[in-house]
């Protein structure tokens, strides 16, 4: 069977796109299984099947793996070339991927990832500007420090560039412009095969078209 990836709607699922981008990005087959998270009377036996009840969730084999940091460390163990192969460059990109896993609250609630829209004028809050501050100093710094190489922060793709995928669509959306190095980042990041594909899936993923549904993703 190999691996399965459920996930939640494309246009709006921040924490789906996280492995979805990395195992297509990576060149690791898998098939997507969309769950829906609408609260209809059938909700409870969809959730049944996932262990936290949320979305993303690895079914590898009939082995569940949820939470979109796990599921990259367990595909990192099976697919080498995840994480950089330097000792410094590996601990870096952990550190950012697990920072941009447990923080940015303010820029997660304040700029939820809706790829279709536009909203170049939503209000940022002194906390939602802190959080692009911080995104744009790690962005820029590992660019500086270990982007020899490639475009990507640590030249070549990795799991860290997966985890800032949503940020980059959560940022075409607001309007947000990095600086220096960032922006082109930025772009690279928006160009890669991968999140061009998100992309156009989003473009008409109308299964759960309802905006207020990205308030019903309780994601990992």
């Amino acid at each position: 069977m190999g691996y399965v990836l459920l996930i939640g709607n494309k246009n709006y699922s921040s924490w789906s796109l996280r492995p979805w981008v990395l195992l297509r990005q990576a060149g690791i087959p898998f098939r997507e299984d969309l769950v829906s998270l609408r609260p209809d009377a059938d909700k409870g036996s969809r959730m049944a099947r996932l262990p936290a009840g949320r979305v993303p969730c690895l079914d590898h084999d009939g082995f569940l793996v949820w939470d979109s940091l796990a599921i990259a460390e367990y595909l990192a163990e099976r697919h080498p070339g995840l994480w950089p192969a330097d000792p410094r460059a590996r601990a870096w990109a952990r550190c950012i991927s697990a920072e941009m896993h447990s923080g940015f609250a303010a820029l997660r609630e304040g700029m939820s990832m809706d790829v279709r829209a536009r909203r170049p004028q939503r209000k940022r809050t002194p906390a939602i500007l802190a959080d692009i501050a911080r995104i744009d100093r790690v962005w820029n710094e590992s660019r500086a420090r270990f982007g020899v190489g490639g475009p990507m922060l640590l030249g070549s793709f990795t799991i860290a560039d997966a985890f800032f995928a949503p940020v980059a669509f959560r940022f075409r959306t607001y309007g947000v412009a990095p600086s220096g190095a960032a922006a082109a980042y930025l772009k690279a990041l928006l160009d890669l095969p991968a999140m061009r594909e998100s992309d156009e899936a989003a473009q008409g993923d109308e299964r759960l078209a309802d905006h207020a549904l990205d308030l019903l993703y309780p994601d990992d």
